[in-house]
Parts: structure tokens; C-alpha cells; sequence
């Protein structure tokens, strides 16, 4: 479960959003947007204290109103508070992600080396599969060194239309689990 500083449990709201891949569930603290979680998420890939469905809770509202634009066409780069939940080491991969820009990807060893971690590869694949904030935080940008698709918690179709739709030509890449 989420705590604060002092050890209490931070609360956490969501709200639901349609999008071109499917039913999206935006989960926001105080602080900022805390998950994008997919239909098919693991219920315990991100271990947050959801209380109640808030749909007029202001960092909800912009995630959502910011991913219609990128689903349109209209946005490449999300501007939005971000609270993420989880180790130093998983939120050095994590914020290593948002650098990744539209468009492009990275690999597994790319980021362990950008983190000053060169040898932490399995490491980051396993921060990058559990970052919270999927699409906002890119981690559909990472792929294998040989250019295949890894997994992603939205499925490889999911991943593999993300990749598509930012211009990434998916017709070369390996289907690997």
C-alpha cells in the first residue's frame, strides 16, 4: 500500500477514460496523476490505495482532456503533476522514460546506461513493467536491443499500435515475450 513520510496510507481517486486503446483507469493522489492502468492490468501491478471513483478531481480531468489530444494528434508531450509510487531505483527508470522523445525508442541497455546503471538491464525491464503511469511515462517506447517488442501491460497489440501510431515502423519488429 502507498504511505506517506510519516507512514500513513495515501488515498488515491480515479476515473475512467475511453481512448483508441481501450478503457483507460486514471488514478490521481493530491500530488498528482498516480497510474494509468489498462483493462487487462494485473490487480496488483500497482499497488495503490484506490478509495472512490472522483470524476471531477482537476489532475483526472486534465490527464484525460491531455490523452484525447494526444489520441488526435494534437499533443507529443503531456504536461501534468506526476506522483509516482515506488522505488529510487524504479523511479530513476521511470522519470528516464519521460525523456524518451515522441516518436522514437529506446532500449532496455539504453536506459540502464542513461541511469548510470549499464549493467541493471533485467533490472529496468522489470521498472519499466511496473511503471504505473503507461503512455504519459512511455514505456511502450522501450524495446529490445534487437529492436523486438517486450512485454507491456497493455498487451504487445496495445504496444505495438502505440508504437505505430507515434511512427515507429512496427513492421520490423520481433514478437518476443
Amino acid at each position: 500500500m502507498a504511505r506517506t513520510a510519516r507512514g500513513a496510507q495515501k488515498d488515491y481517486v480515479y476515473r475512467i477514460a475511453n481512448s483508441p486503446v481501450g478503457v483507460l483507469k486514471l488514478v490521481a493522489s493530491d500530488e498528482g496523476l498516480a497510474a494509468i492502468l489498462w483493462d487487462i492490468d494485473r490487480p496488483n501491478r500497482v499497488p495503490l490505495n484506490i478509495v472512490a471513483e472522483d470524476a471531477n478531481h482537476p489532475v483526472l480531468i486534465e490527464a484525460e482532456r491531455q490523452l484525447q489530444e494526444y489520441f488526435a494528434g494534437k499533443r507529443k508531450v503531456f504536461d501534468l503533476p506526476l506522483d509516482f509510487l515506488g522505488t529510487e531505483f524504479q523511479r530513476k527508470v521511470w522519470h528516464a522514460l519521460l525523456t524518451i522523445p515522441f516518436g522514437e525508442t529506446r532500449s532496455y541497455t539504453q536506459i540502464a546506461e542513461q541511469i548510470g546503471a549499464p549493467k541493471a538491464i533485467r533490472a529496468v525491464g522489470a521498472a519499466n513493467g511496473r511503471n504505473p503511469i503507461s503512455i504519459i511515462a512511455p514505456c511502450h517506447r522501450v524495446i529490445g536491443s534487437a529492436g523486438d517488442l517486450r512485454g507491456f501491460a497493455g498487451g504487445l497489440e496495445r504496444k505495438t499500435y502505440l508504437l505505430g501510431f507515434e511512427g515507429s515502423d512496427t513492421k520490423t519488429f520481433n514478437f518476443a515475450a
